[in-house]
């Protein structure tokens, strides 16, 4: 099995032999770095690293910023490239959903592989607003076609991005969680006693 370290700044884990002289993510020196022991078994993480949850959400945060730029747009530009970006628009518009439900999915899956729960505190809260933000994408599948992408198209795309931002805030804190870090100490100063603990 590979020897695997962990960055205490950043919490960026790598290989042990392909450790260079500073961190690839951070660029903090090697000296910063200690081991690390994968706590998620072979099996788990064989399913982690396909990284299904940050692909599908992915497609789903670009749709949820491009709605209201293209509603935005076609609304007070009429002008500019009216056929085109209204065809992307209605593209945008119906796939959006699908991609919602992929990344409830993969993160259900990856929820309950990498913490074998989904009644955490941060997980329900995720899943309150995946459930949000999925209604409000259903509501703006069937909405926007008959209302010809006008204001109620622009109100409910505006409520889907604001639910991503706060779904984007709350997986942010998850990551923080997945990857602790902690800055090294200059010499002399005391380390609280929970970083003492963890090192």
């Amino acid at each position: 099995m590979k020897e695997l370290v962990r960055c205490r700044p950043c919490g960026f884990v790598m290989d042990a032999d392909k450790l260079g002289d500073v961190c690839p993510a951070c660029g903090m020196p090697r000296k910063v770095f200690e081991p690390y022991r994968e706590r998620v078994s072979r099996n788990r993480l064989v399913l982690l690293n396909f990284d299904f949850h940050p692909i599908a959400i992915h497609l789903s945060q670009a749709l949820v910023i491009a709605i209201p730029f293209l509603v935005i747009l076609t609304s007070f530009f009429k002008q500019f490239q009216p056929e085109m970006l209204k065809n992307v628009l209605t593209f945008s518009v119906f796939v959006f959903p699908f991609t919602l439900i992929l990344a409830i999915i993969t993160g259900i899956t990856d929820g309950l592989t990498r913490f074998k729960t989904l009644a955490t505190p941060i997980l329900r809260v995720k899943i309150i607003f995946s459930i949000i933000i999925l209604i409000l994408s259903i509501a703006l599948f069937f909405v926007a076609p008959k209302e010809n992408l006008k204001g109620l198209t622009i109100v409910l795309s505006i409520l889907s991005l604001g639910a991503g931002f706060q779904l984007g805030l709350w997986g942010k804190k998850l990551i923080n969680v997945i990857l602790p870090g902690s800055y090294p100490q200059k010499k002399g100063t005391k380390a609280p006693q929970a970083e003492v603990e963890k090192l």
